[in-house]
């Protein structure tokens, strides 16, 4: 049974009410602490205030309104006094890959003003190596009255910490409170303070160690992950010059008792996987040669997909391609870094190509699709009755229940090896 927070940790505020901020709230939430939830959209805010949700996340509806209900949370638009403060917003990055903490920052502004001694300051966010420190930095400058960590010292005033997420969309809240946490501390009383914390909810092991470390812990992983995902996309590219069925090839290769291929696709999308990796090759670019390289071919399959969509147009004039999937994942509606979108826009950009898009997940076109004249988001049964070339490139479930037959005569473009 997890334990209750000491009595100095009864009141937390996020700063960050998205994918990861407001799970992690709605949570907190539920084990009778006091969560202040802040997000800089008032729509967001006056959404979780009326008890609902903004994002898509199964049962995560039902737990934000009963918080709401209970009392033990409500969303603001700016951060109120607390014992402890999460700051979960983007860190996308900017152009060169360089990562950017404007977010970080402007949460620090926002937060510097109400903070007190004892308190307590998570990054949650992914991260850059150093991150963390940063945000102590700029804190610092901010509230020149209280002390910070110093390396050596215990005594601060405010305790720093970094524990990053590591979540899967369509699992969070399962996976905040079963999967392992790693506590990564400015200081041994920064650690047990953020161990006591979310221990009130984690039923998993919080596993303490440096805040650089925590950093670069979450980074590795993603980074792991996006290597093996550029394995199996190199495949596809190989087995495509050769003519050969790659998802036959890895199915004889998985055979092999210690070989576990994974799947290739239109490339890497999310918030994770497709951006962390490019924090480590910012921080090590002479060293980070095999995590700079996957992250180049996973970033090439986009383009590879649209060249096939071309080839089955085969120079047709005024082509409509219906394209299935823009999420970055199945079954859920995160588009963010979705290599199905920027398919979409390239394949848009061709001459005399019309483009029905499908997302059963999403109600209009993301931002990046918006003003395209040639682009429209219709239904499935729509876009394949209209379209002469169909790509598949999510595998929704809602896409296995097509009918077949429905799409004799048509060019098809899988991405996913679904319908072989």
């Amino acid at each position: 049974m997890n334990s209750s927070a000491p009595e100095s940790l009864k009141k937390v505020c996020i700063v960050g009410l998205g994918y990861i901020g407001l799970p992690t709230a709605a949570v907190f939430a539920s084990r009778g602490l006091q969560v202040i939830g802040v997000d800089v959209n008032p729509r967001i805010v006056e959404t979780v205030n009326a008890g609902n949700v903004h994002i898509e996340e199964p049962d995560l509806d039902i737990v934000v309104r009963s918080a709401v209900l209970s009392g033990n949370l409500r969303a603001a638009l700016a951060p109120e006094p607390a014992d402890a403060f999460i700051v979960a917003v983007p860190t996308p990055f900017k152009d060169g890959h360089k990562p950017d903490l404007s977010y970080i920052q402007s949460a620090a502004d926002s937060l510097a003003p109400v903070l007190r001694k004892g308190n307590l300051v998570i990054l949650e966010s992914t991260s850059p190596v150093g991150a963390t420190e940063q945000l102590g930095v700029w804190l610092a400058e901010l509230r020149p009255d209280l002390r910070f960590p110093q390396p050596g010292q215990n005594d601060a005033d405010i305790h720093l910490a970094h524990c990053p997420e590591r979540v899967l969309p369509g699992q969070v809240l399962t996976e905040l409170v079963e999967n392992d946490r790693v506590i990564g501390g400015t200081t041994p009383k920064s650690i047990a303070l953020a161990t006591a914390l979310y221990k009130t909810f984690v039923k998993g092991k919080c596993v303490p160690t440096d805040v650089r470390t925590a950093e670069l812990a979450k980074l590795t992983e993603n980074a792991f992950r996006d290597v093996n995902i550029a394995f199996a996309n190199e495949l596809s590219l190989i087995c495509d010059r050769l003519g050969i069925d790659v998802w036959e090839l890895i199915s004889l290769a998985n055979r092999h008792p210690r070989v576990n291929i994974l799947q290739p696709g239109p490339g890497v999308g999310g918030h994770c996987i497709a951006v962390d990796p490019w924090f480590i090759v910012d921080s090590a670019p002479e060293q980070a040669r095999l995590i700079h390289a996957a992250r180049m071919v996973n970033d090439s399959k986009p383009a590879f997909v649209v060249e096939k969509v071309r080839a089955a147009a085969n120079g047709a004039k005024k082509s409509v391609v219906a394209c299935l999937g823009l999420a970055f994942k199945p079954n859920i509606d995160d588009l963010r870094e979705s290599p199905a979108v920027e398919v979409v826009r390239r394949i848009a950009g061709l001459a005399d190509m019309q483009v029905v898009a499908v997302e059963p997940h999403v109600h209009e076109l993301p931002e990046e699709l918006q003003g395209l004249p040639n682009v429209r988001l219709v239904s499935v049964e729509d876009a394949i009755e209209q379209a002469s070339v169909i790509v598949l490139l999510v595998d929704h479930e809602a896409f296995r229940l097509i009918d077949r037959s429905i799409l004799t005569g048509k060019s098809i473009v899988d991405t996913r090896g679904f319908w072989r």
